[in-house]
């Protein structure tokens, strides 16, 4: 089913594809298949990172296998109220250390997190561009996923992400009806600063 969307407008010229990126909830419970989704994380596997240390993990299971409830039963009882229809669930991890490259020393990273966001990102975009959605989770329990899904201890759980084909909010709980429409973001006036913080 097609749903239309009303356009966003950017303030400057960029990539249609990063304003026609956003997060439905309403997903058609459609099944995604092992090509696409394969498509979808190697755009994952090209994000930059530090020494290219590529320490994002992505753990998933696919709707119709038994492994979906295991993943689906980690959400929040208000987000599993949307996800029941996703394609696909996924927990983000991603690794605090690194082999140094050429060497055998192991390295703290300080950008484990960031760079694992960037894996992210090219996730989303690279599902917005197949007609899928990626709708990120903060509603989830970390610690359960940590110890369901073997997550090593030196790896954080960093968020839980729903893939699915975007539908009519018919679909949805007459709660979630206002929000399924993208939003907008701040103006650059607001978050980018030449020299350093504005004065207060």
């Amino acid at each position: 089913m097609t749903v239309a969307v009303p356009p966003r407008q950017p303030d400057h010229p960029v990539e249609p594809l990063f304003v026609e990126r956003w997060s439905p909830r309403a997903f058609t419970g459609e099944e995604i298949s092992e090509a696409e989704l394969a498509t979808i994380f190697e755009a994952a596997r090209w994000a930059p990172s530090s020494y290219n240390s590529q320490p994002w993990r992505f753990l998933y299971a696919r709707r119709g296998t038994p492994l979906f409830d295991t993943f689906f039963g980690l959400l929040s009882t208000y987000n599993q109220q949307w996800a029941a229809n996703a394609a696909v669930l996924i927990v983000a991890v991603s690794a605090r250390t690194f082999l140094k490259p050429g060497t055998s020393e192991v390295l703290v990273s300080r950008s484990h997190s960031f760079d694992t966001g960037a894996a992210w990102a090219n996730l989303a975009l690279q599902a917005t561009r197949l007609g899928w959605h990626a709708h990120g989770i903060g509603g989830f329990d970390a610690e359960q996923a940590r110890a369901v899904l073997g997550v090593p201890a030196d790896h954080d759980v960093e968020a839980a992400i729903a893939i699915g084909r975007r539908g009519d909010k018919a679909l949805l709980p007459e709660s979630f009806h206002k929000g399924e429409s993208p939003n907008g973001r701040r103006p650059l006036s607001e978050t980018v600063f030449e020299g350093g913080f504005p004065a207060a």
